[in-house]
């Protein structure tokens, strides 16, 4: 490709870590295939073996991948796998912490504060925070050594902007994730690598609820959004054009946290 025929977001020669890939309608597959669309090779993450069917169907649209099961609510599985891709394709350039509670046999917390068991607090910190943590840890040398990193947290309007009943450990470590966000923006900004956070609000994944769908019919645009809006906003901050954005939160929300009145 010549200068004069590259397009934006060229991800040609690029590694990609994606985390919560397993679902075939979830906002981690739509990732994916965004970013191998654009060139980037990407190791793909889920808890379950049907990462393994997701890898093949990115394969059949030309796009390099490899398939990684792994509990990473676990620092050292976390670090294997990280250490898996990175062997199979080379190294890593983006990361993409996309995991978090809508996990298969994840616990079930949507309880008020008052009724949550301690197990089911640690457990919602884990699989939206702790999670994330592990990964990004186990990532930074070898993102950092590439020299134009990316990290993008898809974070969740639900903690940093709203929240409801039933949503304290979700919401607070959605909170703690935008958090995570801005302290290794600063730490890693000097080191080339920009790191943000990408927060979805009413998106009709496969495991969205009747009622979440419902909620979306109430934006400002009249809909709940689609994975495939979700990973466009990834693939932005992942760009390379996007060299000077670091620290920021891109909400995608079809504008529901602007209106007062929702339906």
């Amino acid at each position: 490709m010549t200068a004069d025929q590259k397009h934006f977001a060229d991800l040609s020669g690029r590694v990609a870590i994606i985390t919560g890939c397993g679902s075939a309608s979830g906002i981690g597959f739509a990732t994916a295939r965004a970013l191998g669309r654009q060139g980037a090779s990407v190791a793909i993450c889920s808890t379950t073996e049907r990462i393994e069917k997701r890898a093949e169907e990115l394969g059949a649209m030309g796009i390099e991948s490899s398939a990684h099961l792994a509990d990473l609510t676990s620092a050292a599985e976390a670090e294997r796998s990280v250490n898996e891709a990175i062997a199979v394709h080379g190294g890593v350039d983006i990361l993409v912490n996309n995991a978090g509670m809508s996990q298969v046999g994840g616990a079930d917390i949507g309880r008020v504060f008052s009724q949550l068991s301690e197990a089911d607090w640690r457990a919602g910190i884990d699989q939206n925070l702790n999670l994330a943590a592990n990964v990004t840890r186990a990532a930074i040398p070898a993102i950092t050594r590439a020299g134009n990193g990316r990290i993008v947290f898809v974070s969740s309007v639900t903690g940093p902007m709203v929240s409801a009943p039933g949503n304290p450990a979700y919401s607070a470590a959605k909170a703690g994730l935008d958090g995570l966000m801005r302290a290794l923006a600063i730490e890693l900004g000097r080191r080339g690598t920009t790191v943000n956070s990408v927060n979805p609000g009413w998106i009709e994944t496969g495991s969205a609820t009747p009622e979440e769908v419902e909620a979306g019919r109430h934006t400002p645009i009249g809909r709940p959004g689609t994975p495939e809006e979700v990973a466009a906003a990834v693939l932005m901050l992942a760009a390379p054009e996007a060299s000077y954005i670091t620290g920021q939160t891109l909400v995608v929300d079809g504008g529901n946290i602007i209106q007062e009145i929702k339906g």
